[in-house]
């Protein structure tokens, strides 16, 4: 799929554990190096957490950037897990190169507005406001209400069949 734009301030803020040992001294090179190992365990952790299943999953970051890869079942836990690490803190833009055992259509992506709520976004994208389950529903676990998302989430709008 590629790169997938996210906005860095905005989403879940995924605490990375911290280091054993910070007595060492370090340049700041080595520094942003620990930083983004710690990131990306966190990202790792999170993808785990949600019960999202991917083989051999690999997270690396580099400063607000995230690449994830290992192969999933189909489209759907694909794009999933994108948005998963997408929408922390802090990501800013996510490298796809995850493989698709299965491949099939992909959804389409919409990047929430201020005083949008998942019936006016069904609506857009269906032309039915009560279709609103489907996006809710496309988007577990880590939509937990449908009432709560916020601006700048991304959300997946999958075909209607």
């Amino acid at each position: 799929m590629g790169f997938f734009d996210f906005m860095k301030g905005s989403g879940k803020d995924v605490k990375a554990p911290e280091p054993k040992d910070m007595t060492q001294q370090y340049s700041a090179a080595e520094k942003q190096d620990i930083n983004n190992r710690r990131r990306a365990m966190a990202l790792a952790n999170e993808v785990e957490g949600l019960g999202l299943e991917i083989q051999e999953l690999a997270v690396k970051v580099d400063g607000d950037v995230a690449t994830i890869s290992g192969t999933v079942a189909d489209q759907a836990t694909k794009e999933k897990v994108v948005l998963a690490v997408g929408n922390t803190v802090g990501i800013a833009k996510v490298d796809d190169r995850i493989e698709v055992s299965a491949p099939q259509p992909e959804a389409q992506f919409h990047t929430v507005e201020s005083g949008e709520s998942l019936s006016l976004i069904a609506k857009k994208y269906y032309g039915d406001a009560m279709k609103y389950p489907v996006i809710f529903e496309a988007n577990k676990p880590m939509l937990t209400d449908p009432d709560k998302i916020y601006p700048g989430q991304v959300l997946r709008i999958p075909p209607v069949e």
